[in-house]
């Protein structure tokens, strides 16, 4: 065995980490000790090994998962940039969190007036998203959008969107965006109208309604407020809880935004 390596604990506090930690990098490949004792088992390391070692420390404290700490290692921190980018995703949706409890705070608890309107059956072109949990809704229904306005007869001004979304939202949550078309726009029930779209009839009834005004993000307190009114009177939504954009985002500020927030109701029999 050489003079100049050093066992596992004097490594371990050179390199500023624990002997599990080596040990458990060692099992990755992630680190591997320049000897071992094939008596004992003994790890043994060079001290120029404690470069690396301090190098998978300060990235792990940056919370880079260890599979990206090896491709740090071989390749250069070009491998960061996936890293990078579920960071400012994870910093944006922080900052929609603390605008809305802002809201809150400056406003208390989601209180909106309620009220009870009668809707028809609309024949709408529907388009169908996959979001991966809550924080992601925002894309899946900006990608929905984007799709369904290609059903968009051209020259047409008026453009009426509705969001649907489950009341319960898990891991996966089914987002979809319906465009509700005029006589203009053919079409049988179950006919796709292309891009995805799906001609479908939106059920009519009686609602429970809202007026959000503010940015999209924050239309969940609005939400809340109706499903509390609902359940204060012991109603039991009926169906996905329906956005109704009233205002055009392209035109009108995030504060100024208007959105209609509705609930289907059924009365507890």
């Amino acid at each position: 065995m050489e003079e100049d390596l050093l066992p596992i604990g004097q490594f371990a506090r050179l390199g500023r980490l624990s002997v599990k930690q080596l040990r458990h990098y060692d099992e990755l490949g992630l680190l591997r000790p320049a000897y071992v004792d094939a008596g004992t088992g003994y790890r043994y390391y060079r001290a120029a090994q404690a470069r690396e070692a301090l190098a998978i420390g300060l990235l792990r404290s940056m919370d880079v998962p260890l599979a990206v700490v090896a491709q740090v290692l071989a390749g250069g921190p070009q491998a960061l940039a996936p890293v990078r980018a579920e960071l400012e995703a994870e910093l944006a949706r922080r900052r929609r969190m603390l605008a809305a409890l802002e809201r809150v705070m400056a406003e208390g608890l989601p209180s909106a007036r309620v009220r009870l309107v009668a809707e028809p059956p609309r024949r709408a072109a529907v388009v169908r998203e996959v979001a991966r949990g809550p924080e992601d809704i925002g894309r899946a229904t900006s990608a929905a959008v984007r799709r369904v306005l290609r059903c968009l007869p051209a020259g047409r001004a008026e453009v009426r969107l509705i969001g649907l979304f489950p009341v319960e939202l898990g891991e996966v949550v089914e987002v979809s965006v319906a465009l509700v078309l005029g006589d203009e726009v053919g079409g049988s029930v179950g006919e796709e109208l292309g891009g995805g779209a799906e001609v479908q009839v939106l059920f009519g009834g009686v609602f429970a309604c809202a007026t959000h005004v503010g940015p999209y993000e924050q239309i969940s307190l609005t939400a809340h407020a109706v499903l509390a009114w609902c359940a204060e009177r012991r109603h039991a939504v009926a169906g996905p809880i329906r956005e109704v954009y009233v205002s055009d985002p392209a035109l009108t500020s995030p504060e100024e935004l208007t959105t209609d927030v509705m609930v289907a109701m059924e009365e507890e029999q």
